[in-house]
């Protein structure tokens, strides 16, 4: 069982440790906004995590091979949320490359919450999510492990993303990192932006 867990838990921190929209997406709201509201982000996350994790121990997988209809809606919905996100990165660099050259750049803070169910949203949407619950942890999770393993994983995965993403976030919201944001501000909003419709694109096509 300690071999599983450990496994779990190697597979899960490589997963996470691979850029993709939740860590574009905690990062910059770190560096652009606050550790604060970044961490509303996390917890949005890691809210998506668990319910990815405790579909995934039902029999995502299954799910999946029986409903192929379903698959094919969560990947275009979450296509679509990405791309959205993306247009609003590319207005917001956009919008900054038109602004006259500050030493500071000015940027609105989210409504009270906002930052969390972004990040929800951003996880449910994320492309590496449905691949990696779908079939690499289902690989993990076969019929011979009991419930309390499961359990036990289940707990496992949801720790480990928080205290990952809230690493990035206190890293990102560092002064350094932030006085680096405001200076470049409009390409990485920019970059960021591609990426997550890049991501988008990547899903709808894909399905």
């Amino acid at each position: 069982m300690l071999m599983l867990f450990l496994t779990v838990a190697l597979v899960h921190l490589i997963a996470l440790m691979s850029p993709g929209p939740d860590f574009f997406f905690v990062s910059q709201t770190a560096a652009s906004r606050s550790r604060k509201e970044a961490m509303l982000g996390v917890l949005g996350i890691t809210l998506g995590i668990v319910v990815w994790a405790g579909v995934a121990l039902m029999g995502l997988h299954l799910i999946l091979q029986k409903m192929a209809w379903l698959h094919q809606v969560i990947m275009v919905g979450g296509g679509l949320y990405l791309l959205w996100m993306g247009w609003q990165l590319l207005c917001s660099a956009r919008n900054q490359h038109k602004q006259p050259v500050q030493s500071e750049v000015k940027v609105a803070l989210p409504q009270k919450g906002r930052s969390f169910l972004k990040g929800f949203l951003t996880n449910l949407s994320n492309p590496k999510a449905v691949i990696y619950f779908g079939s690499v942890f289902s690989l993990f999770v076969g019929d011979d492990v009991g419930a309390g393993e499961r359990w036990g994983l289940f707990m496992l995965i949801i720790i480990e993303t928080l205290c990952w993403f809230s690493l990035v976030a206190c890293i990102f919201a560092l002064p350094a990192m932030r006085r680096g944001y405001q200076r470049l501000a409009k390409w990485i909003d920019g970059t960021a932006g591609v990426l997550f419709a890049g991501f988008g694109i990547h899903l709808i096509i894909s399905r």
